[in-house]
């Protein structure tokens, strides 16, 4: 006679040995096409999945295609007077000024902050992270570190409210194209001329 309480183990025991052989899901990578090269981007949907599937979604929609990098920030004395907490960073999206956000059809409605006491992650060198006004309005405009910023992150000194920035990703490939867009002209932070982001695709 057959004995089921025997085989049912058998059967778990297998199931549970082909389960653990399995790869691990991996994060999405994307590639951001720029006018000097590519730069490669591991997105955290596993740490940070409220910020990187947002971004996820801009990226396969389309939505970002045309955007721009039009910002820098840089420890040249006359890029950032007002600022007595410096970082250095370069934004991308839509915005070379706030009007240009304005009733954007591309635009999706903003995400809850996700920030890094929640995700346990840090605005370190690559770290990509999202733009903000207040917390809650992030919608699609970002940014990647140069170096360590540890005042992006939860309790840093960068944004008055101490909540810090949302940290998703990191770039895995391309940092010196990182570098050398954070070196471009600039007149008080805005890139002269912007640098066109040719694509965004999953990898």
């Amino acid at each position: 006679m057959t004995n089921l309480p025997l085989l049912l183990l058998v059967f778990s025991t297998i199931g549970l040995v082909w389960t653990a052989c399995q790869p691990a899901a991996h994060n999405p990578h994307i590639i951001i096409n720029t006018e000097l090269g590519p730069i490669e981007v591991e997105v955290y949907a596993d740490k940070a999945p409220i910020t990187a599937n947002n971004f996820l979604r801009y990226v396969r929609e389309n939505r970002l295609q045309g955007t721009r990098f039009y910002r820098t920030v840089t420890l040249e004395p006359d890029n950032q007077p007002d600022k007595t907490t410096k970082i250095e960073v370069i934004q991308g999206g839509f915005a070379l000024n706030m009007v240009d956000t304005i009733s954007n059809p591309l635009l999706l409605p903003p995400i809850a902050h996700e920030t890094t006491q929640q995700t346990g992650l840090s605005h370190t060198d690559g770290t990509i992270s999202m733009a903000r006004d207040k917390p809650g309005s992030a919608q699609a405009e970002f940014f990647i570190c140069i170096g360590d910023q540890p005042e992006l992150d939860f309790g840093g000194k960068r944004n008055p409210d101490g909540a810090g920035f949302a940290a998703f990703g990191k770039v895995v490939g391309g940092m010196d194209i990182v570098r050398k867009i954070h070196q471009l002209p600039n007149t008080e932070q805005m890139l002269d001329p912007p640098l066109s982001i040719l694509s965004i695709k999953i990898k």
